[in-house]
């Protein structure tokens, strides 16, 4: 088992009454439930990093998407007007 700290916090006690509550329903001690809240609150800021760097990344994805249609589609447009010439010429 790691090696565990002792530290000191000041709460109101409004939220000491509500932490030592749903404690109790839980039946875990004071500890044990601080100790979820805590990990449980810095995976939630893990994931909310994760998600703000997805959309800067999607963003950033997503120009660059544009920039390849526009390319294509230009490329695509010039296919299409050497072949309708072609067409022409042939008949």
């Amino acid at each position: 088992m790691p090696e565990v700290k002792h530290i000191m916090i000041s709460v109101p006690d409004n939220l000491l009454r509500e932490v030592d509550g749903l404690a109790r329903e839980e039946s875990k001690d004071r500890s044990e439930f601080v100790r979820e809240a805590m990990k449980m609150y810095i995976n939630e800021r893990k994931r909310f990093r994760r998600r703000e760097k997805m959309k800067v990344g999607y963003k950033v994805s997503g120009e660059i998407n544009i920039e390849w249609v526009e390319c294509c589609f230009e490329a695509e447009n010039q296919a299409c007007k050497l072949y309708l010439k072609s067409l022409m010429e042939s008949e």
